[in-house]
């Protein structure tokens, strides 16, 4: 048998593919609404001391976004997931906790 049948078949795939959606090097969504919160804040109070207290806002927020990009591309989607779910998956174990209530649909 020739060599090429027995080794698996390889396919390149672009690295754009499969890279996460990031802005500013946090999650795309989440900075886009820091950005329109930030310009709220700011024309809102129509100051000199509002547009530094929301760029200092946006300058923080960004920041702490960069830090969840770098971590965890998925953070957002993995909290949210976990709201979402958090009744089915109590954080409570032992010998006498109590247990969660099985669907009927489910058996």
């Amino acid at each position: 048998m020739p060599e090429a049948a027995t080794q698996p078949r390889s396919v390149v795939i672009h690295p754009a593919i499969n890279r996460p959606n990031q802005l500013l090097g946090g999650d795309r969504e989440l900075v886009l609404s820091t950005v329109l919160i930030a310009a709220t804040l700011g024309l809102s109070l129509a100051t000199w001391w509002g547009v530094v207290v929301a760029a200092l806002f946006w300058i923080g927020a960004i920041g702490a976004l960069q830090r969840m990009g770098k971590a965890d591309p998925q953070l957002r989607q993995v909290y949210l997931r976990h709201i979402r779910y958090r009744q089915f998956y109590p954080a409570k174990s032992g010998l006498y906790s109590r247990c969660v209530p099985v669907a009927a649909r489910w058996r």
